[in-house]
């Protein structure tokens, strides 16, 4: 059996004060089923993604539930999906496996998060659940042991005072970008030319957070965080929704949905404990995720990546086999990253620059995926993609994420 997207949608990401969890995932549901032309009715199964909602709002246990009653969906099976950053990616897995498996033929993956709050403190302190809470000394000593390996690095004074809205994951990214910098001789530099090109594409995508362009000494000079990492360079906070249905391909022959787009893989896996020197996730999992798609990294054609910072762009580059160990400031630098160039990476605007509401954020992936594929993207349109790859990655333990979703789509 083979399955499909045969619908996807997903609203503006912003600063919503006047939106809340539950109608931007209605709004998001409703674009995906119209853009799919499926009924309310034809959802068998459905999986629902959020991390913050009860932390928020109190409302925890049925959010799944919750929403889909309201909008006069009822009756069907509902599972709600908490995975951190990759909780999008995770509810398209299940829905993709709940109709591989047959259990049913159209499946409903969604993720709505909501962020913005008048209390600042309380969105930037809640990113920090996403770790081991009751372990969170002894795995943030981790980072601080590996920082110790390269103290050499000169940290311009600018940097030397706490950045303005700073969570704990800028610090673990840093910590990373530092390491890479000290092991491969990165540069600061090549961090604000992922974040200058991916700040273009999204001038390009109406749906995105940000959409003003910026050129790298733009990005440079921009407000420091934590360094090497200024404001732009960062995934900022904000709300939205993304949604897909997943079909098989006895529906899609029964309806005759000609703009669908295949799942030739979709892989879920979680962090280890390990040292810095040993393979990370992003690299075990690309692996089987090529494996299973029957493809090789040279032959994805555009990719949207796990960019909650630009070293995550820069870091991902290499784990997928876009470029050598060591060269994802390289390939960034020549453009190759770029659209135009030979792996377009996050011409969404990804994490950085299109918005990143946590359980939203990899259907949100997903979505751009699907409109490059069935060639509707307009202005940032990859020409003649066939093949692409999104990975969203989710919280931290140590050294690595805490789980990661892989999706390979091709073009229908």
């Amino acid at each position: 059996m083979e399955t499909y997207i045969a619908g996807s949608g997903m609203i503006k990401f912003g600063k919503y004060p006047d939106k809340t969890v539950r109608t931007m995932a209605i709004d998001a549901i409703e674009s995906a089923l119209k853009d799919g032309e499926i009924e309310k009715k034809q959802i068998e199964y459905a999986f629902f993604s959020n991390t913050f909602w009860g932390m928020f709002s109190r409302q925890d246990s049925i959010k799944g539930e919750v929403i889909l009653r309201s909008m006069g969906m009822d009756c069907i099976p509902v599972v709600n999906v908490e995975n951190a950053c990759a909780g999008g990616a995770t509810a398209l897995h299940m829905a993709y496996l709940a109709v591989l498996s047959g259990q049913c033929e159209v499946a409903l993956a969604v993720g709505s998060e909501k962020i913005s709050s008048e209390d600042k403190l309380k969105s930037l302190t809640a990113y920090a659940s996403c770790m081991d809470m009751e372990n969170f000394k002894h795995h943030l000593n981790d980072v601080l042991i590996l920082q110790q390996s390269f103290q050499n690095l000169v940290i311009p004074e600018e940097f030397r005072k706490p950045g303005k809205g700073r969570s704990v994951f800028m610090d673990v990214y840093a910590v990373g970008a530092r390491w890479h910098m000290n092991r491969y001789g990165s540069t600061q530099r090549q961090l604000a030319v992922v974040a200058a090109k991916n700040h273009w594409h999204s001038s390009m995508n109406p749906l995105a957070q940000y959409q003003i362009p910026m050129t790298p000494d733009m990005v440079l000079n921009d407000s420091p965080v934590v360094w090497p990492l200024t404001r732009s360079m960062c995934a900022p906070v904000g709300d939205g929704a993304a949604a897909c249905v997943v079909v098989s391909d006895s529906f899609l022959k029964k309806h005759g949905k000609k703009r669908a787009v295949r799942i030739r893989a979709s892989v879920l896996g979680t962090g280890r404990d390990r040292d810095i020197d040993a393979e990370d996730l992003g690299k075990r999992l690309g692996s089987l995720a090529y494996e299973r798609a029957s493809v090789q990294p040279e032959e994805i054609n555009v990719a949207e990546l796990h960019d909650a910072t630009a070293y995550g762009e820069l870091h991902q580059c290499e784990n997928l086999g876009f470029c050598a160990e060591g060269e994802g400031g390289i390939i960034a630098e020549k453009g190759e990253t770029k659209l135009g160039g030979r792996i377009p990476v996050n011409t969404s605007g990804g994490l950085e620059s299109r918005g990143h509401p946590i359980g939203a954020s990899g259907l949100a992936q997903i979505h751009e995926l699907v409109m490059q594929l069935r060639g509707e993207a307009g202005a940032r349109q990859v020409k003649g993609a066939r093949l692409a790859l999104a990975q969203n990655g989710g919280g931290n333990i140590g050294l690595e994420e805490a789980v990661m979703g892989i999706t390979v789509l091709e073009r229908g």
